[in-house]
């Protein structure tokens, strides 16, 4: 009894803790989520606003906000390509780890003109103008090089498969034209069209018509006897037909490309 009760408080037990785990997760999950979706609308709230600014605004502000949008747009592109595409191609992780460096030096820039927005001394933001474009355009490049090596490398796999199934679908169509003319069936006959023209039609109809009109005269001159001979013809022809054996399953055919078996050696 008492072993009993034991079991039951610790299954209680567990599946008090197993409640609790369950729980934790869930609330962790549910909070990662909400972080995913407060991040990615102050990134879309951000990305409206310096896209307003770039259109709106004239002189450095606008500039600055130009050189900021251009960035995070090449930096998100090339981060979503390489993240796509490194679940169907291990290779792209050597490639992915460039990235992430390469970002470290997109998040710095970044904050650099975020800084200088904010800067109300515009003639000494309008003299750094031509280092910080200049930067803006190393990461931008080098980010596009990777996003579009990528997606080179992707359509060059696609070329090459379907290069391959195209090669095995002609094999395929191919194997499914051929077939193999009747040994004792001439080529000629087995090609010549079966239908004839009328012409021939006609032809054959009279040939017909004359030979029953002759075989009409025999019948009746010669009687019973024509009639014996047939039915002896038409017996002997069916004896021809059945007289022909049937193919041994048990004999394998030989053709002329097999090589004669060796005999084997008992020593």
């Amino acid at each position: 009894m008492e072993a009993v009760i034991l079991i039951l408080g610790l299954l209680f037990f567990a599946f008090i803790a197993l409640g609790v785990y369950a729980s934790v997760k869930a609330i962790g999950a549910a909070k990662r989520g909400v972080d995913r979706t407060i991040v990615q609308a102050r990134r879309a709230v951000e990305d409206t606003t310096l896209r307003a600014k770039s259109y709106g605004q004239t002189g450095v502000g606008g500039e600055l906000a130009q050189l900021r949008l251009s960035l995070r747009t090449s930096m998100r592109a090339t981060q979503e390509a390489l993240r796509a595409g490194v679940v169907e191609d291990a290779s792209l992780s050597e490639s992915l780890d460039l990235f992430r460096r390469l970002s470290v030096h997109g998040r710095e820039l970044d904050e650099d003109l975020r800084r200088l927005e904010r800067e109300p001394d515009r003639a000494t933001v309008a003299a750094l103008l031509p280092e910080l474009k200049e930067r803006t355009e190393r990461i931008t490049h080098s980010a596009d090089s990777l996003r579009w090596a990528a997606r080179d490398r992707a359509r060059r796999f696609v070329d090459d498969d379907l290069e391959a199934l195209n090669a095995q679908i002609d094999m395929e169509a191919g194997a499914l034209r051929h077939w193999t003319v009747e040994p004792n069936e001439p080529v000629g006959e087995r090609s010549h069209d079966p239908r004839p023209d009328a012409h021939t039609r006609a032809d054959g109809r009279t040939q017909a018509d004359g030979r029953t009109q002759a075989e009409g005269r025999g019948q009746a001159d010669r009687g019973g006897q024509g009639q014996g001979n047939q039915r002896h013809e038409h017996g002997a022809a069916d004896g021809r037909k059945r007289a022909i054996p049937a193919p041994d399953p048990r004999i394998q055919p030989e053709y002329p490309w097999q090589k004669t078996a060796r005999p084997e050696t008992t020593t």
